[in-house]
């Protein structure tokens, strides 16, 4: 059984901004925040011009050749970057029977809605860690055939038998036997060896980042929500075979152990990290190990498990469990000073409502700058790229501006009606 390589044409008849922008923006803004600093800088003026900021000017004085834009009332940011999301679903009573019903085909066409949600409530970027489909979903963003953010994607997520990722959970002996018994190329190891194989089938997949379900995982159809799914040697296999194709490892991780193993392993970023603490936060820090806390999904998941029905039995605890721990240990995590980016788990909780994650993190204790940061210059640096997440001379032009100051106020973050990405203007007052 190989996955579905997503390959459709996308043949969608959508209004669409223009993707080459041939003239000079300047963006007159009443603040902006320097993301770099940590800070807010009043009355700035951003030059754009071929997709990136050509300059950032002290002031509000008009620039010789440029089409003003007037965010004098509007604090600009850059674009923001959610590094865990799942742009192919998104959560309801009806996900674990979807995957019988609905045809891959579908699965695309509806991710164009949640792509340009994701674009309009400000997150010009995202790190897709879970979802074949999405591949194409990527390209045919980078080609301009429907909206939404840059994509990251990790394509199959790779799982050991019976773990979070493997896709046979949940079905009946006579489905498991029709389908055969899923393997690396399916995303599902059991040695190193077969560790090494997984991560090079996602390159021939296309995959941009890799991810490892490390632990059991809230919402698989399995009772285990936190024990170890890796051994360390499969982990260290991932991460070496993933660092030949320049490739990056997020782990999916809620238990201690699994979270161990992980780090131990070399991965780059732990996902939810829900049953953390202090021994677990140093050893981060000791490897560089970023955190991706994921409180809108512990959030969302917690509250949905207490409506019968909305989970299956096997569920339901766990998500009533772990959910409600993460926005704990995220305050630990940040007072701890552990390295944090920032990301939601959208598709568990909902496209477009990816701004909260700020409201639940300053909530937790975070300040709202340091909030603002894990979702531009920090998420930049786990992405690995160099050319996003600040508003500076020959980055890319992704600017998000929004009424009122989400400094003084992080409410204001809910109210982003400006969004450009590469220079093009997708939403505006």
């Amino acid at each position: 059984m190989r996955p579905i390589r997503a390959l459709f044409p996308l043949v969608l008849f959508l209004a669409m901004p223009a993707m080459v922008q041939a003239e000079v923006l300047a963006l007159h803004c009443g603040q902006l925040f320097d993301s770099a600093a940590g800070r807010n800088r009043a009355e700035q003026t951003i030059v754009v011009a071929e997709g990136k900021v050509r300059e950032v000017r002290a002031g509000l004085a008009a620039v010789d050749g440029a089409r003003s834009v007037d965010l004098r009332g509007h604090t600009c940011s850059p674009g923001w970057i959610d590094l865990h999301v799942h742009l192919g679903n998104q959560s309801s009573a009806q996900s674990y029977s979807e995957g019988f019903r609905l045809n891959p085909e579908f699965t695309v066409l509806r991710s164009v809605g949640y792509a340009r949600k994701t674009l309009q409530a400000g997150f010009t970027t995202v790190r897709d860690l879970g979802g074949e489909t999405t591949l194409a979903l990527r390209d045919a963003i980078a080609q301009g055939l429907v909206e939404g953010p840059r994509v990251y994607a990790a394509g199959k997520s790779i799982a050991t038998t019976g773990g979070h990722a493997d896709p046979t959970n949940g079905m009946n002996h006579l489905l498991e036997d029709a389908i055969g018994e899923p393997g690396p190329a399916e995303g599902v190891i059991n040695s190193p060896e077969e560790a090494r194989q997984a991560v090079r089938e996602r390159y021939q997949d296309g995959s941009d980042v890799i991810k490892i379900t490390a632990t059991g995982g809230v919402l698989s159809y399995a009772r285990s929500g936190d024990g170890p799914q890796f051994t360390v040697d499969e982990v260290r296999a991932v991460v070496e075979a993933a660092n030949d194709y320049g490739y990056r490892v997020a782990a999916h991780a809620h238990g201690k152990e699994g979270i161990r193993r992980a780090i131990v392993g070399g991965v780059t970023s732990i996902e939810h990290g829900t049953y953390m603490d202090d021994e677990i936060f140093a050893l981060m820090k000791k490897n560089g190990t970023w955190y991706v806390p994921t409180i809108s999904a512990g959030r969302f998941v917690a509250e949905k498990a207490k409506i019968d029905g909305f989970y299956p039995d096997v569920v339901r605890p766990k998500a009533a469990r772990i959910g409600a721990l993460i926005q704990t240990t995220f305050g630990q995590a940040h007072r701890a000073g552990v390295r944090i980016g920032f990301g939601t788990d959208a598709g568990v909780s909902l496209h477009g409502d990816n701004a909260d994650e700020f409201l639940f993190m300053v909530e937790a204790g975070m300040p709202a700058a340091a909030a603002l940061q894990t979702a531009t210059v920090n998420a930049a640096e786990v992405l690995g790229v160099t050319d996003i997440g600040q508003l500076a001379p020959g980055f890319r032009a992704d600017v998000v501006a929004m009424p009122g100051d989400p400094l003084a106020d992080i409410q204001a973050v809910k109210a982003v009606d400006f969004v450009m990405k590469d220079g093009v203007v997708y939403i505006q007052p």
